[in-house]
């Protein structure tokens, strides 16, 4: 397993697009991806678990990977979201 933590920078916080753009580049890796937020668990592939969870800016999220291709996926995913998922 591989994870790195980042904090969410962009002021909308997690909303559909952002969440769909994670769900799509989680699928691109192979590699089971988690994130996790307040000690909570959210499948990288459910976009629902994602926007249920409420994630705001300034918040802290940890990105899990477990598979053949866990760096990258930790990688790309923490990179999308410290650039500011599109959004600034």
């Amino acid at each position: 397993m591989f994870s790195e933590k980042v904090t969410l920078i962009n002021p909308q916080g997690f909303h559909m697009r952002p969440a769909s753009l994670i769900v799509g580049e989680a699928a691109k890796f192979n590699a089971t991806v988690t994130l996790v937020h307040n000690g909570k668990e959210i499948p990288g592939n459910s976009l629902m678990a994602m926007m249920a969870e409420g994630i705001k800016c300034g918040e802290e999220l940890e990105i899990r990977a477990e598979g053949a291709d866990e760096e990258a996926a930790v990688k790309a995913i923490v990179a999308f979201i410290a650039g500011g998922m599109g959004d600034l």
